[in-house]
């Protein structure tokens, strides 16, 4: 059975491009079927097999990783969106009437259990005789897939709490097993991190480029912290990834989100895609994003409340980062003119869509964009919090000053801005303040700003308890905190593993 596991996604390594941008697919027929004895012999299968491990991050199919769903409709940034009968179990999720078959609870427990399996392929393969294998790519590949079994763990525990945790290939019989606490899936994360970052190089050139490296170990690593509310470490690491002296925040925030400049110095951990290739690795989330007028689908619409958290100045000028996050009334729609007919709540989502002149309505849904899972800015807004929480809120001030600065500085850079040149009077002034309560407050704030839509909101109005919980989703009759801080463990899982212990 093992052999038959192993055969199955070693398949799948060959038959799947890097995700790093090689464009060249293999056409040699594979015959026969391997074991980790006779595949993990040489760099270009052990290479291979690693690429695999990253397929299960992508967005090829929005649905299938509907991480989008769970993170952000889930929360009080975002509704559904799309016709009232489409996609209805994601309307259920964003209505928190969700049982253990909703479709999108299943799909990202397959999707990123998925990922940590071809990560356990990767890690048995190369624990025999890997005399073939060259040392370099040996060290670099576990530690990439360390670091991406580690990603895949944090996104499955934030979402379903207590797991289970599988470390190896298991046969079905093996896979059966109740599920551990999530301190130990935490613990998990940790030792993957770690071990990860010793072995990644700070960064990757040439047809390598967007593979994990020691900073995005680093970063995932303070996060874990973060959500544990270890406050010392996560701040000590977060700090660690600074010190490594290669990240830093665009000039443009917009840039984030740009295919123009996608791989940039604010990439902590980006998720590639590309259009025009075969097999597909374009961002499918473009369609799902984009109005039904323009070849779209029609979901994922911010709310008014998401537009509330965005700062005015004394003299009305809105955060830049609100239009380069959504459109609405008054403000184009990329190269379109936006029409409100296009949303029902007035708003449309930007960051993870692209202009006709790039993705015309014939391939609406092959997008080049990435998907930023972790920007330096993130990175920046962990410490500001985790040294306000530790006690030394005079400390946080600076890596959230940092965040304020470029948002407002934008108007130095971008000429498409309304007054171009001049940092209007009282935008986003730095924070003062060393007050711990008021710091969370608004380290919370303008953490929903800076990272709006990029799916991570649900698990912060989580991890910061019951109260305000409770008064982010307090439209939301059927939410209650105790029950729904987690999604269910999925029906096929329920139906599979008799020894959950649920």
């Amino acid at each position: 059975m093992k052999a038959k596991h192993n055969y199955y996604i070693l398949m799948l390594a060959v038959v799947f491009f890097t995700i790093t941008g090689c464009k060249k697919i293999l056409n040699q027929p594979i015959t026969g079927q391997y074991t980790n004895a006779d595949y993990f012999t040489n760099d270009a299968n052990t290479i291979l097999a690693v690429n695999a491990a990253y397929t299960s991050l992508t967005f090829t199919d929005a649905s299938s990783n509907a991480i989008w769903v769970l993170g952000d409709v889930a929360s009080d940034d975002a509704i559904k969106g799309g016709s009232a009968g489409d996609q209805s179990d994601f309307q259920l999720v964003n209505d928190f009437n969700i049982n253990p078959s909703n479709s999108a609870v299943e799909a990202v427990w397959k999707r990123y259990f998925q990922g940590v399996f071809t990560c356990n392929v990767v890690t048995d393969g190369l624990s025999g005789n890997t005399q073939g294998i060259s040392d370099t790519v040996k060290k670099q590949s576990l530690a990439q897939v360390k670091f991406l079994r580690a990603y895949y763990y944090f996104v499955l525990t934030t979402c379903y709490g207590n797991i289970p945790i599988h470390l190896k290939v298991e046969t079905p019989t093996e896979a059966q097993k109740p599920v551990s606490p999530q301190a130990a899936i935490y613990a998990q994360i940790e030792k993957d991190c770690t071990e990860a970052a010793a072995g990644l190089p700070t960064s990757w050139k040439g047809a390598d480029l967007g593979r994990v490296t020691k900073g995005a170990a680093l970063a995932l690593l303070a996060k874990t912290y973060l959500f544990e509310q270890k406050w010392a470490l996560a701040a000590s690491t977060a700090q660690a990834v600074d010190n490594l002296g290669i990240y830093t925040l665009l000039p443009v925030f917009s840039d984030n989100f740009s295919a123009a400049t996608k791989n940039n110095s604010e990439g902590v951990f980006s998720v590639q895609h590309k259009s025009g290739l075969t097999p597909f690795q374009g961002n499918n989330l473009n369609v799902w994003f984009a109005p039904r007028s323009i070849n779209g689908y029609g979901f994922f619409y911010p709310t008014q409340s998401l537009v509330n958290n965005f700062e005015k100045s004394a003299g009305g000028v809105d955060d830049p980062r609100l239009d380069y996050t959504m459109a609405r009334a008054g403000h184009p729609y990329f190269d379109s003119p936006f029409d409100p007919t296009w949303t029902t709540t007035g708003y449309l989502s930007k960051k993870d869509c692209q202009p006709l002149s790039e993705i015309p309505v014939t391939i609406k849904g092959d997008g080049d964009l990435n998907y930023q899972a972790i920007r330096f800015a993130e990175v920046l807004l962990i410490e500001a919090e985790a040294l306000n929480e530790s006690g030394n809120s005079s400390g946080a001030l600076a890596p959230l000053n940092r965040v304020r600065k470029r948002a407002r500085e934008s108007y130095l850079f971008d000429k498409t801005l309304t007054g171009y040149g001049t940092v209007p009077a009282g935008l986003l002034p730095d924070i003062t303040t060393t007050d711990q309560s008021q710091l969370r407050d608004i380290i919370r704030k303008e953490r929903r700003s800076e990272l709006a839509l990029e799916f991570h909101r649900f698990f912060d109005i989580i991890r910061y308890g019951s109260a305000y919980a409770n008064s982010a989703l307090s439209d939301v009759p059927l939410f209650n905190y105790n029950a729904n801080k987690f999604f269910p463990i999925p029906q096929s899982e329920r139906d599979s593993n008799p020894k959950l212990g649920l």
